[in-house]
């Protein structure tokens, strides 16, 4: 199964960083001590989400302000419709694994 591993310290709080998993863009995201990975295009739009904005547990999509649960990837505000997928986000020590989840 492909995965990626990166070092938490490249990850800065509430800031949303893009990676490549295969080929799909995951946005990865450090909020404290936890990490979150959700696919990195909005529902709506198909705008990167990596370039939104964080608040809580909420990425929100910078074209037009929909917003989405870091953690289950549910919409959490419109005009998207339709959850986003997360992934599976493993932390040992100062390096996360980000795989899809099975």
């Amino acid at each position: 199964m492909e995965s990626i591993e990166i070092k938490v310290d490249r990850l800065q709080d509430s800031q949303p960083v893009k990676f490549t998993l295969g080929s799909e863009d995951v946005c990865v995201a450090r909020i404290g001590d936890e990490v979150f990975a959700v696919a990195d295009i909005c529902s709506h739009a198909e705008a990167s989400l990596s370039e939104g904005e964080i608040s809580d547990y909420k990425i929100g999509c910078w074209l037009h302000g929909a917003e989405f649960d870091l953690r289950s990837g549910e919409v959490l505000a419109p005009p998207a419709l339709d959850a986003i997928e997360t992934f599976a986000v493993v932390r040992d020590g100062d390096t996360v694994t980000i795989s899809k989840k099975r």
